[in-house]
C-alpha cells in the first residue's frame, strides 16, 4: 500500500537505508508496473517487507511480482489499481532500511557500505571519499570526491581498480587506470 509516513524516527532511519530497486514505467491498464531489481537474487526484492521511497515518507508493499527477464519484473504494488496511479511513480527508488537486511558475511557488503569510505592508493595517497555508487548500464562506477573538492572522480568497480575494500578500516584500495594522457607522457 503506498501511504504516507510522517513517524520522524522512521525518516532518520531513512538516512541508513539501502536501495533495492526503481519503478519504471506502467505497464497496462490496471496498475501494474515495471520494476528493476539491484538485489543479487533479483526476485527476492519482494521478500523484505515494506519498501520505501528515498525520503521515507511513501511506503510500498509487493503483491505479485513476474518476470520480464533479468533484474526486470512487472510488479502490483498494494493499494496501486490505475494506470495513472502507476504512471505517477515512474523513477521512484526503492529503499528497506540498513537493520531489516542480513548481515553480510565476512568477506561481502553492501554497495551502500562503500559511500564515505576513504580512497586511497597502494603508495598511500588519499584520492578522496566514495560518495556514491553510481551504474548507468554498464557495471558500478565509484563516485570519488577529492580532498579539494572539484570535479570527482569516476572510476569502475571492478577487482583491478579496486582490490581490497576494507570496510571495517573505512577505506577502499585504488590501482586507477592509466589515462591515456598518462600514456602519450611516457
Amino acid at each position: 500500500m503506498v501511504a504516507p509516513r510522517n513517524d520522524a524516527r522512521f525518516c532518520a532511519r531513512m538516512k541508513n537505508a539501502v536501495l533495492l530497486g526503481r519503478l519504471g514505467a506502467a505497464h497496462g491498464v490496471r496498475g501494474e508496473i515495471r520494476l528493476q531489481s539491484f538485489t543479487a537474487d533479483p526476485a527476492a526484492i519482494s521478500t523484505y517487507g515494506p519498501l520505501f521511497d528515498a525520503s521515507g515518507q511513501r511506503r510500498f508493499v509487493i503483491a505479485s511480482l513476474r518476470s520480464l527477464g533479468k533484474d526486470m519484473f512487472v510488479a502490483r504494488l498494494q493499494g496501486v489499481s490505475e494506470r495513472s496511479a502507476a504512471e505517477a511513480l515512474r523513477g521512484v527508488e526503492l529503499y528497506v532500511p540498513r537493520e531489516a537486511l542480513p548481515a553480510p558475511d565476512e568477506d561481502e557488503f553492501y554497495l551502500a557500505d562503500l559511500e564515505g569510505l576513504r580512497a586511497e592508493t597502494r603508495a598511500g595517497e588519499t584520492l578522496g571519499v566514495v560518495i556514491a555508487v553510481r551504474n548507468f548500464g554498464a557495471g558500478d562506477i565509484l563516485e570519488i570526491a577529492p580532498p579539494q573538492g572539484g570535479e570527482t572522480l569516476l572510476l569502475p568497480f571492478t577487482k583491478a581498480v579496486v582490490p581490497i575494500v576494507d570496510v571495517s578500516g573505512g577505506r577502499v584500495l585504488v590501482e586507477p587506470p592509466e589515462s591515456e594522457d598518462d600514456e602519450a607522457a611516457s
